[in-house]
Order: C-alpha cells, then structure tokens, then sequence
C-alpha cells in the first residue's frame, strides 16, 4: 500500500507522559517541535523534535543559562508560564512569561536544540503571549490580560526584531463568559483569522473555545460550543484544554494540548500532561472533541501516515533505563531553580554525579541542590547508589520524590549530634516527620523509592539484595490535587539532592547510577 494512501493510524496518549504541560508547537520542514511549561525548574522550556507526531525526542531546552531565565527567589509553581512556539522563515520563536521575573519575552534561534537569544522583552500583556505572522509582514502578540471572570486577550503589533510595540494593545477576546480565558493563539487558515483560547481554569471545567474573523482583530465570531473538553464526560483523561494547531506535511491538521489522567480516587501525581488528537473541520470550524470521548489513552485514526522514525516502537521521551553519569548529563534533568555554581559536578569524580549541600534544605524557597526528572510512569522503580559520610552537624544526602516545599518524601544519611544516620523523612501539606532514624557506619548506601497509584514505597540495602522498608507515603499528598497555600501546576519529580541544613556543605555526595524502571 502506498505511503500516500489512506491507512489506520495507532498511537498511545499522552504522548509525552509526565509533569509536560501547556503544550506549543510547530512544523518546520520535515519536523515538528513541541515545547512545555517548567515553572520553577531550570533548564526552562524543555523542547521536543518528532518526524511523525507520535516518537518524540528531547533535543534540548531554551532557556539554559541564567541571562535567560533568573528563578532566584521564585517560590514552586512560579517561574515559566505557557510557551508558544512558532516558526518564520527559517528562524525559531519560542514566546513566554516569567511570571516572578522579567515578565513576557522572546528568544530565537535557527537551530531549535540550541543556542537561544538572550531574552527580548516585550510591554504589554499577563500572562500566555503568543506570535503570529501575517503574510503581510505584521507579527502580532495575543496574550492574556485580567483574572478570573475578567480574564480576556489583548493584541498589538510589534517589531520583531526589537520587540517594540508598534500599536497599542486591543481587547479582542472575551472568551464564552467562563473564568481564566488563557493560552490565546492567533491563526490565518484559508483566508480565515481564528482565535482560539482555554477556558474554565486547568481543572474540570477546562476546555478549548474558538472564534473566527476576516481581520485579525476581529471581531470573532464564537463557535457557540467547545471544540475540546471533557469536562461532562467520565473518561479516564480530565481536565483538556490549553491547545494548539499544526497541519501536518498532507495537509491535515492536528491539536495538542494538556490533560490528566486521575485516578479512581480523583488524583494524580503525574501532573498536566501532553495530548494529541486529529482536528476534524466541519463547515470551516475545527473540532477535536467535546464530550464525545474521542481523545483516548488507545488512539486509532484514518490518515496518512509520515515518516517512519528509526525505532518505531519507542517514544525516546521517556527516558528510562540507566544512567550512568559517564558523560553530559541528558536533557531530561533539571534543578529546582538555578543551581549554584560547583553544586553539581560529573567531572569531580568521573563516573559519577557529585553533589555539595548549600544552606536552603528541599522544604525552603532557595537555591537547593537538586537535581531530578519527571516521574512518567505511576508503577516505576528508582534506585541509585550513594556513597556519603556527613562529618558536620546538619549535612545531609538522598533520594527524593519531590511535588513542591509542602510536598516530598526522601531517604538518605544525615549527620545528628555527631552521628550518622539512616533516615526517612515524609513532608505533607508543609509539615515534615521522621518516620525512621537509625545509626549508620556505611559508606555506601543503595537508596530505592518504588512508585504505585497508591503510594510510595522507601528502602535502603547495603548490598543491594536485603531491602529495608524505611517507610510509605501516600501518593495523594504528593499529587497537585492536595494543594494547601497555592495551586500547583506541576507534577512528581523524582531526583537526587543535598543540603547543609542552615551552611553550606563541603562533603561530597557521590552518585554512581541512577535507574529508572518500569513495571
């Protein structure tokens, strides 16, 4: 059968599991790129590349260097909002906000792994800007303005080359009368402006709406129903909405956008993740699902197919397996904030990651050491090795399943009034408890945290064969949904970390590996 034809298309959704919200993306030649909200987490904006919409790879971050991205002070759910990322001749723009620091910006690049511009900043807007270029040269930022029941989207042109504006900004969406009109996005299709944007806020009555104008500030005509929500539905995967449209190299078009997948008991520790569906158009209005269930875990479409990837059977987004810290570390990992300078090394001890304490511990908003990747998979196993013996007072080292400062579990050696100690430690809602202490001569400590929909589970070995259950955490209270003093937009991170509890630490914690295995 040829490639051209027709042909039933299967794929598995999300297709980017895990804390990757508020998805972007874009055609460019024979690829596309996709890129995610990261909020606190450092590099920011991880960037995605696939051939055929379905095995993507991380190919790098944008923002990789403080003079693009300064979270000093930034508290959990703070730092990067909603990316959008287009694409003109034959330059990248990847647009956002640092909603704690300088605000809404852009970066550029012609190669999309990287390097990225430093920051251009632009005047006007709150949060979710977005870029659009007409074939009459103007580019056009839409981004949201107000809050809750005032939420709407502005729009003005600019000079993209200094960001400067070059009108002033206009209302131009109101949404459909619902709270958080966010995530606005501007198109030119057929001859058609569209404005599409989320509503509801990103929980169950989130959903995507749409209107279309021939100008591109309209007015827009609102398509009276959502083009994509579950919000009436009982379906495995809540909460859709904050979309974006690509056409495909046949010319059909498709959406990406963010979800979760709660469990029965209304929860999830994985997050907002990354979801696709095919666009269906309808008398010149696009659909993807409203309420029909259409978008499923299974996905088995009619459409042309694109290229096949190498290894068709893998989504390289998930990275599980080993690590060995031979070499560079891989895209996938992250700080919490920026990290200090000599914090984290693979070079002080090669073969391994070392890691140096400084004075904030994982319950304090500061520069932590930190460092870790998305939990993917709600059944996972992770287990590293650890070589640490703590000779001040306060110095401390692990393993840790980390949602925010209110909400993480670890297990590691501190040092206590001049002893070293096995520990656990579960902090809940802000308030930390030691479920288990014991005395310790080890050097080296094999450290195991295993993932259910339940809870966690934390061990220690000093062979790696005899296990001892340190204590269990529920996963709930790790979950975004168990939030206390702020909303969390995040998901589980699972990592490694070391702290001075109060001073910097000078001894060094070693790690030879770190696995991540799923059941």
């Amino acid at each position: 059968m040829s490639q051209l034809q027709v042909q039933q298309i299967h794929y598995a959704n999300p297709i980017l599991p895990g804390f990757y919200p508020d998805p972007s993306i874009v055609k460019a030649e024979d690829y596309f790129y996709l890129v995610c909200s990261s909020f606190e987490y450092f590099p920011g904006v991880p960037i995605f590349r696939s051939p055929d919409l379905i095995h993507w790879e991380q190919i790098g971050n944008v923002l990789d260097r403080v003079s693009q991205l300064d979270l000093t002070g930034q508290k959990s759910s703070d730092g990067i909002y909603a990316p959008a990322l287009r694409y003109h001749e034959g330059s990248f723009y990847m647009i956002t906000t640092d909603v704690r620091g300088i605000g809404n910006f852009y970066v550029t690049a012609t190669d999309p792994a990287g390097p990225w511009s430093d920051p251009i900043r632009i005047p006007y807007g709150g949060i979710d800007p977005s870029l659009f270029f007409d074939d009459d040269g103007k580019v056009y930022v839409t981004a949201q303005q107000g809050a809750d029941y005032d939420s709407h989207a502005i729009q003005y042109e600019i000079d993209i080359t200094t960001g400067e504006a070059l009108s002033e900004p206009q209302v131009v969406w109101h949404g459909d009368g619902g709270p958080w009109t966010e995530g606005p996005h501007l198109y030119k299709i057929n001859g058609m402006y569209y404005m599409m944007s989320a509503s509801g806020g990103t929980a169950k009555e989130h959903r995507e709406i749409i209107g279309r104008s021939e100008h591109p500030y309209g007015p827009f005509e609102r398509y009276p129903e959502p083009i994509l929500t579950h919000r009436h539905l009982d379906h495995p995967i809540q909460y859709l909405g904050h979309a974006d449209l690509v056409e495909d190299h046949h010319g059909e078009w498709w959406a990406v956008f963010l979800g979760v997948r709660l469990t029965e008991d209304g929860y999830s520790v994985l997050g907002r993740e990354t979801f696709r569906a095919p666009v269906v158009w309808n008398e010149g209005w696009p659909h993807i699902d409203n309420n029909e269930g259409t978008v499923s875990l299974d996905m088995t479409i009619q459409r042309m197919p694109m290229s096949v990837p190498s290894q068709a059977d893998d989504n390289a987004a998930i990275v599980a397996g080993r690590d060995d810290f031979n070499e560079e570390l891989g895209p996938q990992w992250m700080f919490v904030r920026n990290p200090s300078e000599g914090a984290c090394s693979i070079t002080d001890d090669p073969g391994s990651l070392t890691l140096y304490g400084q004075k904030a511990n994982l319950s304090d908003v500061g520069q932590i050491t930190f460092i870790g990747r998305r939990q993917q998979h709600l059944q996972a196993c992770y287990t590293t090795s650890m070589t640490f013996v703590p000779n001040a007072d306060g110095e401390e080292a692990g393993m840790c399943i980390r949602r925010d400062e209110d909400a993480h579990y670890e297990l590691g050696v501190k040092r206590s009034e001049g002893r070293n100690l096995i520990f656990a430690r579960l902090t809940v809602r802000g308030e930390s408890k030691i479920v288990y202490e014991n005395e310790t001569e080890a050097e080296q400590l094999f450290l195991r945290i295993e993932s259910t929909e339940k809870d966690y589970k934390l061990s220690c070995s000093l062979d790696e064969q005899d296990w001892v259950s340190l204590g269990t955490g529920s996963a709930r209270a790790i979950s975004p949904e168990d939030f206390v003093h702020k909303m969390c937009f995040t998901g589980a991170v699972v990592g490694l970390y070391a702290t001075g509890n109060g001073q910097p630490s000078h001894t060094p914690a070693r790690f030879d590996w770190f696995d991540y295995e799923t059941s």
